[in-house]
């Protein structure tokens, strides 16, 4: 795509929900809600990919923001895996997560015996080291260790966001960073992964640009995820790198008009997240339409996803939505057998993140 002497246009889409894992009461505020463009660019002094058309000030986020994925027993093996890599690379004491959701991860590193504080405005239980506002360096808190599991790639500056965090923290500190897989994505060609939310995109060498230390990097859950350990007094500026400049496909949207769903047959989207907001969106623009979202957090159950509208239900009531030998969308193909067995064999599934 085009390219000018400071970015490379990567891919371009419009009118993406602003927040795809905000749910609504009704289908019309969800068909209402607030939009915006995506514009990827690569940028060509420091390296990053992010949303050149990313409006800051439109995200604010509230209770109403709904991403646990810890509901899933697969996906507590995975956090489980992160525990361990956090344990034995900054250790169990004098701990923050920033950004720490709804608390899962937060209340599981509490159990196994960290020192742990968190910080996020969504969060909606009444544990009291778990504080409902942005970690600022006016918290006055310093730790050996800052966690940022899937935080880094909502902030429109992370560069600038990440010297702050040093910064509060005295200048030092060990930081876990994990955020989805930007290779992944081209890889698989993976659009229902670019959301209007994810201001930014990941590979593992961009945070060898960013830190002249490393402590630890590798992939996670089925390689969807990237993270990295490394010492906060080493941050630096990214400078780019010719030899490790994005592949990014030119037939990105190849498999969009894939799995055509045939005229009176029934489909369902087994993952009413954000995988299944962009893959019910845009399928739709092309006629292609989904009669079911199936999803196993109760807290989306009954509501509707943004743009569509489409209600979510939960997984015991598929049965009497869809009849036998139905189409199921899974989102995650690491759920994929999880969700056979839940939906007792019944319906063919496709997953919609294989090469």
């Amino acid at each position: 795509m085009r390219q000018n002497s400071k970015h490379r246009i990567l891919y371009k889409v419009e009118q993406l929900p602003i927040f795809q894992n905000r749910m609504y009461d009704s289908e019309i505020e969800a068909k209402n809600c607030p939009k915006g463009d995506v514009c990827l660019i690569e940028n060509l002094e420091t390296g990053l990919v992010y949303n050149e058309s990313f409006i800051p000030e439109l995200m604010v986020y509230d209770q109403r923001y709904q991403n646990e994925q810890a509901v899933s027993p697969l996906f507590q093996q995975h956090l489980s895996s992160v525990l361990s890599i956090i344990e034995s690379t900054i250790g169990k004491e004098e701990i923050v997560e920033v950004g720490c959701g709804k608390g899962f991860f937060l209340e599981m590193l509490f159990k196994e015996g960290f020192q742990v504080i968190g910080f996020d405005p969504t969060y909606e239980g009444s544990n009291p080291v778990i504080e409902k506002r942005y970690f600022t360096s006016d918290v006055g808190i310093q730790s050996k260790g800052i966690i940022l599991r899937h935080v880094l790639e909502h902030i429109q500056n992370p560069i600038d966001f990440l010297f702050q965090l040093r910064d509060a923290n005295g200048g030092h500190g060990k930081v876990y960073i994990e955020v989805p897989c930007f290779d992944w994505i081209c890889r698989h060609r993976a659009w229902f992964d670019i959301f209007y939310e994810h201001v930014n995109y990941f590979r593992i060498s961009d945070f060898y640009h960013m830190f002249s230390e490393v402590i630890d990097s590798g992939k996670l859950f089925g390689n969807q995820y990237i993270y990295v350990v490394a010492e906060l007094s080493s941050l630096q500026i990214p400078k780019f790198d010719n030899s490790s400049s994005v592949y990014f496909p030119t037939d990105f949207l190849r498999k969009l008009t894939d799995y055509q769903i045939v005229e009176q047959a029934k489909a369902a989207i087994w993952g009413g997240a954000s995988k299944g907001v962009i893959f019910a969106l845009l399928k739709s623009r092309i006629g292609h339409f989904v009669d079911v979202v199936i999803d196993i957090n109760p807290a989306k159950q009954n509501k509707y996803l943004p743009s569509t509208g489409i209600k979510v239900s939960s997984p015991d009531k598929i049965f009497d939505l869809l009849p036998d030998k139905s189409t199921i969308f899974v989102m995650n193909s690491n759920y994929l057998e999880e969700i056979k067995k839940t939906s007792k064999y019944l319906f063919n599934y496709v997953s919609i993140d294989n090469e």
